[in-house]
């Protein structure tokens, strides 16, 4: 009988080593984390993760391997990324809504994890919250649902005149969004005009219909495309020199003007505990949709005054984040 040592040398060398690494990794649980997003500005929810992970015992690395593919606003690649994880393969799927749905069309037995703002039932991700069925469980931070709070916030900045609001087609949660703040609008006689993307390439053009209708204040709706471009739609707020409303507290750390949401790194690290959990052996169909429960109002009143904004007391007094 030989030794490891023995083992590596048979196999020769440099190669018998690399080997030996991939087979020593493979002994570790593997986790795949998918997003229809670029890597880039996401890394506090990767953190985010990896702190909800170590917190029910794995550590990347030390115990549990992470295995990370983007797609880059291209949905088209979601299907092939999903699979390639599942060929690799991984005990679990950690993935935004996008990915949520084509790993789950992908596979009906490989665990996945999602983290989503829009409602997971509509979504076709679980049969309901507290009994998820099937092999999807997750995180719902509800950003999507929000959409009528964040336009009456931002009527208390911008009482009057034309408001627009910019939307993604990426995600049902853009469209649901986009209906409810609509009818919303309508009942208190406010005028909107909707101005859509679907692919990142579309910005450009859709703030100079923005321009064009005069419109006074901008809400910037919820969903992966939107968000992936959170720099880019908070520059070109600033350059038409238009007060806006976001969906995360990232668009404000940007420089955005005022945001309304729960936290999406606070979501991550739910679905690192979750994740974890099912590498202990608990079951994605017995694993409650966690909703979140706590909304945070963020102003930056830098950005109020470089508009020329007087923001009022009364929102002033809301404000569980002030930027200044």
């Amino acid at each position: 009988m030989i030794g490891r040592r023995e083992f590596i040398t048979l196999l020769g060398g440099a190669a018998g080593w690399q080997l030996a690494a991939r087979a020593q990794q493979r002994l570790m649980p593997t986790i795949g984390f998918l997003r229809s997003t670029p890597l880039a500005g996401y890394s506090h929810l990767i953190e985010g993760f990896r702190r909800g992970l170590s917190s029910v015992g794995f550590n990347e690395g030390q115990n549990v391997a992470i295995e990370y593919r983007y797609a880059e606003n291209r949905s088209e690649r979601l299907p092939g990324l999903a699979a390639e994880l599942i060929r690799l393969p991984v005990e679990v799927i950690v993935a935004n809504v996008n990915a949520a749905l084509a790993a789950k069309a992908t596979t009906t037995t490989v665990p996945i994890v999602f983290v989503t703002g829009s409602d997971p039932v509509v979504d076709g991700l679980v049969a309901s919250l507290n009994r998820p069925g099937g092999n999807a469980t997750g995180v719902s931070f509800v950003s999507g649902l929000l959409g009528p709070k964040r336009l009456e916030m931002l009527r208390q900045l911008v009482p009057t005149g034309t408001m627009a609001m910019l939307v993604g087609t990426d995600t049902l949660e853009g469209r649901i969004e986009r209906r409810d703040v609509e009818l919303a609008a309508q009942s208190i006689g406010q005028q909107l005009v909707v101005a859509a993307i679907g692919n990142d390439g579309e910005l450009d053009d859709a703030f100079g219909s923005i321009v064009r209708s005069g419109a006074k204040a901008l809400l910037v709706g919820s969903g992966p495309l939107v968000t992936s471009n959170r720099e880019r739609v908070v520059a070109l707020a600033a350059r038409h020199a238009i007060p806006a409303a976001y969906s995360l507290r990232e668009f404000v750390v940007a420089g955005g003007l005022m945001g309304y949401g729960a936290s999406i790194a606070e979501a991550y690290r739910q679905a690192g505990i979750y994740a974890g959990r099912i590498l202990k052996g608990e079951k994605p169909a017995d694993l409650p949709v966690v909703q979140a429960d706590k909304f945070e109002l963020m102003l930056n009143l830098k950005t109020a005054k470089a508009l020329g904004l007087s923001v009022p007391d009364t929102l002033l007094a809301r404000a569980d984040e002030v930027i200044e």
